[in-house]
Parts: structure tokens; C-alpha cells; sequence
């Protein structure tokens, strides 16, 4: 029988018990790839995480993402979370108030910046490989209103309407007209398989600009019920997208452009995540998402 360690992290959030749960294997060199999903699925958070040693030397370590239902080439809170992680744990040596880092994931390098506090990581910041990318017209609004329980009419249009982004993984963008909106939505499975079987993406990112918070900018819900996540606390991957969403609708030509998404209000699990673009002659030139997070559990795992 073989031991292999783990933590557990809630991140986006500098509270225990918000935020969204990641599970980390901080040295699974020797751990079969082909348990890595059964792992998964055994913890049954939105995301665990696998490091290895990084394929390039110049890199700081690879990472493997997996949810419940498989693998993914890319996700926001996964590779916050783990950076957090190895640098709380001290297998990433902190130097000064920031420290970069290279994550290789199966979209390509991640940069990731870790800010410190009292000599201990407090927040991660990761830098998208990919810049945002926009796909196909969306289903209609009478179809992604029946998959939410939405009425039509709850969907905006004009400017702000349903459209899809990728910075790695793609998201469908579904404005709706305020937080009660946000709050009504209740999947229909029969009617989310039919409509988004074969579009560019089954996840869906809702938003709102009727935030709770004070400080913040947006409210939203993701939810992927396809792989495993009926809806997700905290979403970078989504938020870093939805980052170019706003970008491309923004009037701002120049500049770094930033807002707050608050995420997992719905589920008790509130969390934050920061957004930052970047845009030089209207066109966006970067993409960043970062969030605090905090460690909550150590264990070992029986093979």
C-alpha cells in the first residue's frame, strides 16, 4: 500500500468554508495517471489538482486539473489554488512581497505572481496563456431561458447579450436583469443536454450587474452540470473570459480595465475573484484573475 499527501484549500475567499474547495497533491510523481480521475471523483470538489516536475526546467511545476468528470487543459481557481498551496506549504520559496512562477498546464505556461503578507502567500494572480477568443452565435434566448428556468424576457439583449469566450476553456456569457433574476435560475438537464449538446460549450456563466457587495461589479453562477459540476463557487477560468467579454464591450481604448465578480453567494460558499484586463489600441493585450485563498485540511490518501 502506497501513501500519497494532500491539502485542501478554499480559494477566492479569505474565510474558511467560502470560497471554492480544491484538493492539491503537491508531489504525485509516482501516482498512476490513470487514478488521477478516480481521485477526483472521490473527493468530488469542482477541481483537484496533481503537481509533477514542470517538463521545462525554466518552469516552476506541472499541473494536472481534473474535475469528476475528466480532465482539463486549463482552470482559473485550480491554478491559484495550487500556487497557494505549494507556497504555503514551502515546496515554493517566496521571494520579497512577490514571487513569479510558471505553471505548465495543457494549455501552456501559466504565469502566476504571488503576493505575500507577513512572509506568507495571501493572494495568487494568475496571467491567461491564451487571450480571450470568441465563438459561435449562441442558442437562442428562448432555449438558454428553458435550461435556466428563465422566462425569455429575463435575458438581456442589445450590447450586453448571450455570447461565448475562451481563454482555454470556453464559457457561454448569459446577462440576465438583475440578482432576484440570478437567484430564480433552476436548471433543466433535459433542456441544458438538448440545446448545448452540440455547441462550442456546455458551461454556463450567468451574471448580473446588481452586485451584493459594495466594492463589487458583477454577480454570477456557473454551472456544467455535463462535467460534473451542477454549479460551481468560484470560476477564474470563466471570470479571466468573461474579462475579455467586458473588454470588448468597454469604450476604454488604453489602460488596464478591472472589476470585482462576486460568485457562490447562492451556495453559501461567497467568493471574490478579481479581474484584470489589458488594452492597447482597443485590442486586449493580457487577462488576469486572482483572489485570496486559505488552507483547511492535510491528509494522506490510501492506494
Amino acid at each position: 500500500m502506497s501513501t500519497f499527501q494532500f491539502f485542501t484549500a478554499d480559494v477566492f475567499t479569505n474565510t474558511r468554508f467560502g470560497g471554492n474547495q480544491l484538493a492539491v497533491f503537491p508531489n504525485a510523481k509516482d501516482l498512476a495517471p490513470e487514478l488521477m480521475s478516480r481521485i477526483a471523483r472521490e473527493f468530488n470538489f469542482s477541481e483537484t489538482t496533481f503537481v509533477l516536475p514542470p517538463s521545462d526546467p525554466k518552469h516552476t511545476r506541472r499541473v494536472r486539473i481534473f474535475t469528476p468528470g475528466g480532465e482539463l487543459p486549463f482552470a482559473g481557481h485550480p491554478t491559484v489554488g495550487t500556487a497557494f498551496v505549494l507556497a504555503t506549504i514551502g515546496d515554493i520559496k517566496l521571494s520579497g512581497d512577490e514571487t513569479r512562477i510558471v505553471l505548465e498546464e495543457g494549455v501552456g505556461p501559466v504565469p502566476v505572481t504571488l503576493r505575500a503578507r507577513n512572509g506568507k502567500a495571501d493572494f495568487a494572480q494568475l496571467s491567461v496563456a491564451q487571450l480571450p477568443e470568441f465563438g459561435p452565435p449562441p442558442p437562442s434566448a428562448s432555449d438558454l431561458a428553458r435550461c435556466l428556468g428563465l422566462d425569455a424576457g429575463d435575458i438581456l439583449s442589445g450590447e450586453f447579450s448571450p455570447e461565448a469566450a475562451s481563454c482555454g476553456v470556453p464559457f457561454l456569457f448569459v446577462p440576465v436583469k438583475d440578482r432576484k433574476t440570478l437567484g430564480r435560475i433552476r436548471l433543466s438537464l433535459d433542456d441544458f443536454e438538448r440545446v448545448l449538446a452540440k455547441y462550442w460549450t456546455s458551461k454556463v456563466f450567468v451574471f448580473c450587474k446588481d452586485p451584493e457587495r459594495r466594492d463589487s461589479d458583477y454577480r454570477a453562477r456557473m454551472f456544467a452540470p455535463t462535467i460534473g459540476v451542477p454549479e460551481d463557487p468560484a470560476t477564474g477560468s470563466a471570470c479571466v473570459a468573461f474579462g475579455g467579454y467586458l473588454a470588448k464591450r468597454d469604450k476604454r481604448t488604453d489602460g488596464t480595465l478591472k472589476w470585482i465578480v462576486e460568485q457562490g453567494f447562492e451556495m453559501g460558499r461567497p467568493s471574490l475573484l478579481e479581474v484584470e484586463v489589458d488594452k492597447r489600441a482597443s485590442a486586449t493585450t493580457a487577462a488576469r484573475v486572482g483572489g485570496n485563498s486559505v488552507l483547511v485540511t492535510k491528509g494522506e490518501i490510501y492506494l
